[in-house]
């Protein structure tokens, strides 16, 4: 048993060090050819065991090739374009995501949760009518949750998601200036207004449907409104392809990427004294630069101050304002949190916008 331990922790110790070199030294042939290697290493694999149907086989086959398509495809697009201290920190990400797919049939098969998990002859006896029942619902459930990812990791979504990796930087401010004095000027003009304006939108661009499939919520994206005519939407975003990822205004009218998509308005009562330490918070950011913290979306941290994504950057102002009616660290909160967690009421519902 130990020399198994051993070999065990000799052989993580070997990935590791492959890992590092290939952080260091893969080129892209390298990498395309590990994440080829790997898919057929898998694939062949569960061809051949005996203890698998045949449904399952392919299941995990396609999961296979799809993992390594979207490799490639970050790869091409995002890792190697890429420049600098960016370059380095895609390279990471890159390496990181290689053995992900060996983890692939342990959740499939081992997670009695899944619709595919194979049941023991002991199970089986045993299955009742709620049990069916249930099983059904959950079949139905991942029918639906395979369709919403095929639909998310569609060619034409992970080329937009994979092509605006290289604008993004989690250690460097990229925008400022982007807020121009008008808005300012028409912000000052709102503060008289005793509230100020919390917009949580369903936009349907592909990071949002991204982002959907690890916080399962409909909604995931926050941004401030300062008037009730909502000219002055800020938040932190992607520029929407005209400036640098960071703080932005925005209009309602880029929020209608799909069919479906819907905004909701709330608004929170503060002193025109709150409202003014947010937009003058506002303005230091624009002025000192910013940048959207994507690595954030998995860190839960900031590296450096203006680095932010949307929730987090709503969060903040309205802490710094002392307006904060829930308790809970910048970097964790989700954008639905604003609903969910106010547990005294202190939001009031304006009204729904569909497209």
């Amino acid at each position: 048993m130990n020399n198994i331990l051993n070999y065990q922790h000799l052989l993580n110790i070997v990935l590791c060090g492959i890992l590092i070199a290939i952080v260091l030294f893969g080129t892209l042939p390298l990498f395309i050819l590990t994440a080829v290697f790997i898919a057929l290493f898998l694939s062949v694999k569960v061809s051949v065991l005996v203890q698998y149907n045949l449904r399952l086989k392919v299941v995990l086959v396609v999961a296979y090739i799809f993992a390594m398509i979207v490799q490639i495809v970050f790869y091409a697009t995002a890792v190697f374009p890429a420049n600098g201290t960016d370059h380095l920190y895609l390279r990471i990400i890159a390496a990181l995501f290689l053995p992900l797919p060996f983890l692939l049939e342990q959740i499939v098969v081992q997670n009695k949760n899944s619709s595919f998990y194979l049941p023991s002859v002991e199970d089986i006896t045993t299955f009742t009518f709620a049990e069916l029942q249930k099983n059904q619902e959950r079949l139905r459930h991942s029918m639906a949750s395979f369709s919403r990812i095929r639909t998310v990791f569609s060619p034409n979504n992970m080329q937009e998601i994979f092509g605006d990796l290289n604008r993004h930087s989690s250690f460097r401010y990229i925008n400022d200036g982007s807020l121009a004095e008008d808005y300012f000027h028409t912000a000052a003009e709102s503060l008289d207004d005793p509230y100020i304006y919390i917009i949580i939108s369903n936009t349907g661009s592909a990071a949002s449907e991204l982002i959907s499939l690890f916080t399962q919520k409909q909604f995931n994206h926050a941004s401030l409104s300062f008037d009730q005519d909502l000219k002055t939407i800020v938040s932190y975003n992607g520029g929407e392809r005209v400036y640098p990822p960071g703080l932005n205004q925005e209009m309602l009218e880029a929020f209608h990427k799909k069919a479906d998509a819907s905004v909701l308005i709330y608004r929170l009562a503060v002193t025109r004294k709150q409202k003014e330490k947010m937009l003058t918070t506002i303005r230091e950011i624009n002025e000192t630069g910013s940048a959207y913290n994507i690595l954030g979306l998995l860190t839960k941290h900031s590296l450096r101050r203006n680095i932010m994504f949307c929730s987090q950057f709503v969060y903040s102002m309205l802490q710094i304002a002392g307006a904060n009616y829930f308790e809970k660290q910048p970097g964790m909160v989700q954008p639905t949190d604003f609903i969910e967690l106010d547990y005294h009421r202190q939001l009031e519902y304006v009204s729904e916008i569909k497209f």
